[in-house]
Order: structure tokens, then C-alpha cells, then sequence
């Protein structure tokens, strides 16, 4: 299989990258540390342990950054990935020494030493992986490939088999039943699907790869007896993705393989628990200690321009699509006569002051209440009203999705500038987008990221924002 060729040569390297760095790390030390007993080497080799135990950490999930970087020659993606390794073994070490407050081992030397190791994972990197696969994977070792599918979708995959060479997988030609002639950016095209008995006896074929999945049950099982009669490999892209229009998940449920739509990270129920401890600490403090002081604030302006409630209820759509009720300063005239209409630039029904607590999101801050209560997160797609959500339903299907996780204060289309009233389809369709984009691909560092953009978004807000 190719992946394992991948990831063979993935761990081979980093093999050969730790002797690299540990042959590197005891030099570099009698370079600058004077030795002085078993005391100090055992010190030493301590620190030499933790270097390693960052790298693999690392190690253990860079593979497809590996593949980026390394494999493919991109120099941005190489610097980033060797910049991380060396996060990670930075990060190591400076635990230990403030755990430790260790005042035997030179910190100069370790902190050195890190830009020294930066340079011989780059240089390693972008050439030991190359050398090695050029070493390993040739002669018997080779692989020749056979496409089976249409031209279009042998073209589409082009640059994917190109890149697969270094591994030793060389296309020898494609078989498809349009009656196509000639070649196909150099890779010819040998005859239709009948002839893969004849091809793969005179083309020496080790692998098959089908170009999408065969829905005649005994097309398939013919091309399997085909393969396994001549101990041919056989792949197949999958094409899945095309038939449901959105990505798929393969999973696996007590022995029962699935396919799903969409990933959910948060159904988990330890990722759902680290996002609600972090919903606690953060809205825990602001209702105690900033909504008194900003509500008086509020409460002055208000008696100034716009007389009535501090506070006001509203119904929105929440976690599963239920009602729920938010909390908000109110910041128009308590003579609405349409609460449901969104605002709009120099809406009247905005009292002065309110157009600044709408502007820098002041307004929203008794929402924290809502977080605290468990109705909300800090994080999420926005809540809308629920007539809107009924009307933008019709105009996104997929809309609802949203309802999966709980609606938040901020969230990821806020933070790319998608925030205040919705003019067109395209932008609710975008707005759409990064939500579910969010929900798929929930991570805790995506949770802080869009938490501390939404601090600048706020002291800084948008043209939309009003």
C-alpha cells in the first residue's frame, strides 16, 4: 500500500534525524560544558531524553505535515514543520526546568543548542527523505501502476501521481471503455477495461487503481479476480464524495463500518467537558465582576436617552434548534415596533448610546449569563431570531446543521468579518459555511484562536459592525 510506504519512510527518517540531533546535542556540549562526573552526565542525558520526547511527540501526529513539507519540496511548509519540532523540544525542556528550578545545567548551552538543531532538521529534511526513497524504493521494490476510469478523472489525479514517483509508484498507462487514443500528459492509454487480463501480463502490472467506485456489483468482483489471479495490488479512489456532495468520514461501531457526512468532534463527551470548563472560566469573572459595573454604565445612558428596562429577553434558536431565551442590554427605543427586523446602518430605532454598545459589542456582554447557565458557549455559531432561522432555512439547506452544538457569543464567521445584518444570500451562504467549517472541525486550539481574534475584532470592529 502507499500509505505505508509513506509512513514507513516517515519513521525511518525520524529515526535518522534523532541519531543526527543526539550525536549533534553531546558534541555540541563537550564544545561548551567542561565534564565533570557521572553526576553531570546523568543531568545531561536527562535533558537529551526530553529533547527526544518532544520530537516525538511531534512525531506522532505531523504525518500529513510531513507529506507537505518534506515529500513534496515545499520550503514554507519544510520551515514550519522543523519550526514545530523544535517548539516542541523547546517547550520540553523549559517545563522541566521550571518545574525542576534545576541551577545545575547551563541554560545558555540548552537554548543554543536550539537554533543548531533547527538547522539540522531543515537540512535533513529537505534531503535525507528524498535520498532514502530513491535508495529504498527501487529495483524489484518498484511499483507500475494501472488506471482504470476516464480520462477526466485520470487527469485530475495527475499532479497526485506525480508526487508519488519519489515513493517509487510509476503510472504505465489507463485503461477506460471511451474509446480515448494516445496519452494523457505522458501516461498512454492502453485499451478499455477488457483488456486488463492481456495488460497486466505484458505491462508487468503491480498495482490497479480504479479512478471511482464500480456500482455493478460484478464488475467489481471480476477486476478483484483478475487482480488476485496475478497477485496484482488493487485501490480504488474513493468517490463517494461526489455522489453525497460533501465529504465523508469512514468509521467503525462495534464491527459495523459506517460512512458519514461530517465529522463531530464534539460529541465526544470529554472535548464537550473541556469546552464547558472553558465556558466557566471565562464567563464566570465577567458576570461577577464586569456585568455590575458595565450595567450601571448602561443603566446611566440609558436613563439619559432612552428610558425603560436595562435588559431585554428575546427568543432565539439554540442548541438543537430549540427556543431558548438570550439576554441582552437593550439598545433601541422601547417603542419598537419591529423587534424581529435586523438592524441596519443608522437604524432610528437605536438610541445614540446604543449604536456605541452595538458597535463594540458591549450589548452582547449579558450573554455571559446565558453561557454560565449552559444555554450558550463562548464560542459558536451566532443565534439567530427564530423567524430568521425558518427564512434562512429555506435559502440554505443545510442550515439546521447548526443547531448540532450550542450557539455562541462569538465564533468563526464573526472573527473572518461576517457579522451584523445579512444583505445578501451569498453572505449568509458564507456565514453558513464557516459555522459548519466549525462544527466539523472543533479542536481547543481553534476554540482560543477564535477567542483571542474576537478581543481584536472587538477593539477594532467592522464596517458591518452596528
Amino acid at each position: 500500500m502507499i500509505t505505508r510506504r509513506v509512513e514507513g519512510l516517515h519513521r525511518l527518517h525520524f529515526i535518522l534525524q534523532v541519531l543526527i540531533v543526539t550525536i549533534a546535542y553531546w558534541f555540541y556540549l563537550n564544545l561548551f560544558v567542561e565534564p565533570y562526573g557521572l553526576l553531570w552526565f546523568k543531568n545531561y542525558l536527562l535533558y537529551c531524553v526530553l529533547i527526544f520526547a518532544g520530537l516525538l511527540t511531534h512525531e506522532i501526529h505531523s504525518e500529513h505535515d510531513y507529506q507537505i513539507g518534506v515529500l513534496h519540496g515545499n520550503l514554507k511548509a519544510c520551515h514550519n514543520l522543523v519550526s514545530h519540532k523544535v517548539f516542541y523540544a523547546a517547550a520540553f525542556l523549559a517545563f522541566y526546568l521550571l518545574a525542576t528550578k534545576d541551577r545545575t545545567i547551563s541554560r545558555f548551552f540548552l537554548f543554543s543548542f536550539l537554533p543548531v538543531m533547527y538547522v539540522l532538521l531543515f537540512i535533513t529534511d529537505w534531503w535525507v527523505p528524498g535520498s532514502l526513497a530513491k535508495k529504498i524504493f527501487k529495483g524489484l521494490h518498484e511499483q507500475r501502476l494501472l488506471l482504470i476510469g476516464s480520462s477526466i478523472r485520470a487527469e485530475a489525479l495527475t499532479s497526485w501521481l506525480t508526487r508519488k514517483e519519489l515513493l517509487g509508484v510509476r503510472s504505465i498507462g489507463l485503461l477506460n471503455d471511451e474509446r480515448d487514443k494516445g496519452d494523457l500528459h505522458g501516461v498512454p492509454i492502453l485499451g478499455s477495461t477488457d483488456d486488463l487480463e492481456h495488460v497486466i501480463r505484458e505491462q508487468n502490472v503491480t498495482h490497479v487503481i480504479l479512478l471511482e467506485f464500480p456500482f455493478f456489483p460484478k464488475l467489481i468482483t471480476h477486476m478483484v479476480y483478475i487482480c488476485d489471479k496475478f497477485g496484482v495490488r488493487l485501490l480504488m479512489v474513493d468517490s463517494l464524495e461526489e455522489h453525497f456532495l460533501h465529504p465523508i468520514i469512514h468509521t467503525q461501531d462495534d464491527g459495523i463500518r459506517l460512512i458519514c457526512i461530517r465529522d463531530e468532534p464534539l460529541q465526544n463527551p470529554v472535548n464537550r467537558l473541556l469546552k464547558r470548563f472553558l465556558d466557566i472560566v471565562i464567563s464566570l469573572p465577567v458576570v461577577l465582576f464586569v456585568l455590575p459595573v458595565v450595567t450601571f454604565v448602561v443603566w446611566f445612558f440609558q436613563r439619559l436617552q432612552s428610558p425603560g428596562p436595562i435588559f431585554y429577553w428575546q427568543p432565539r434558536a439554540g442548541l438543537q434548534n430549540k427556543e431558548f431565551s438570550i439576554l441582552k442590554y437593550r439598545t433601541m427605543h422601547v417603542d419598537n415596533p419591529d423587534v424581529s427586523k435586523q438592524a441596519t446602518v443608522r437604524d432610528e430605532r437605536v438610541y445614540p448610546a446604543g449604536r456605541f454598545f452595538r458597535k463594540f459589542s458591549i450589548d452582547e456582554l449579558p450573554q455571559f449569563w446565558n453561557v454560565l447557565h449552559g444555554e450558550m458557549s463562548v464560542v459558536g455559531p451566532r443565534p439567530h431570531l427564530v423567524q430568521h432561522n425558518e427564512q434562512f432555512a429555506r435559502i440554505i439547506d443545510s442550515y439546521y446543521i447548526r443547531g448540532f452544538v450550542k450557539p455562541g457569543i462569538t465564533g468563526l464567521a464573526q472573527i473572518k468579518g461576517f457579522r451584523g445584518e445579512t444583505k445578501l444570500n451569498e453572505e449568509l451562504a458564507q456565514r453558513i459555511e464557516y459555522d459548519l467549517y466549525y462544527i466539523e472541525n472543533w479542536s481547543v486550539d481553534m476554540e482560543f484562536m477564535i477567542i483571542f481574534k474576537t478581543f481584536g475584532k472587538v477593539l477594532f470592529p467592522p464596517k458591518t459592525a452596528y
